[in-house]
């Protein structure tokens, strides 16, 4: 069970508002900022930015209670900015039940929102 994951940004306070806008509807939220990064989570950070230059490019999928949830995610990240990288729906490959959306960070990394409960 993962606790806590953090990813570098090449523009801290750019990927802030676009996370923060972005996780929103999921119930993140910025909860501590510093120097040392900035982590958003609901009660506690679990989700950290840290200034530096991406090496790699990662994929992070974040628990939605429901559909509606992934598809005001989906709204959310591209009107901050995000670049589509699959829009909300059904990914019957993984399982009937999976319903997720894709974009793109300002970075490139691979944000993803994903329910696996039944409509």
């Amino acid at each position: 069970m993962i606790d806590h994951m953090g990813i570098r940004v090449s523009d801290r306070e750019r990927s802030k508002a676009f996370y923060t806008a972005a996780f929103a509807p999921l119930g993140y939220k910025l909860v501590l900022d510093g120097p040392w990064g900035s982590g958003f989570g609901v009660n506690k950070p679990d989700f950290w930015l840290a200034d530096g230059e991406p090496k790699d490019y990662l994929h992070v999928a974040v628990k939605a209670e429901n559909r509606a949830a992934v598809d005001a995610f989906y709204e959310a990240a591209m009107s901050a900015g995000a670049k589509d990288n699959g829009p909300p729906g059904i990914r019957e490959h993984y399982h009937p039940n999976y319903y997720g959306a894709f974009v793109l960070d300002p970075d490139g990394h691979n944000i993803e929102a994903v329910c696996h409960k039944p409509e």
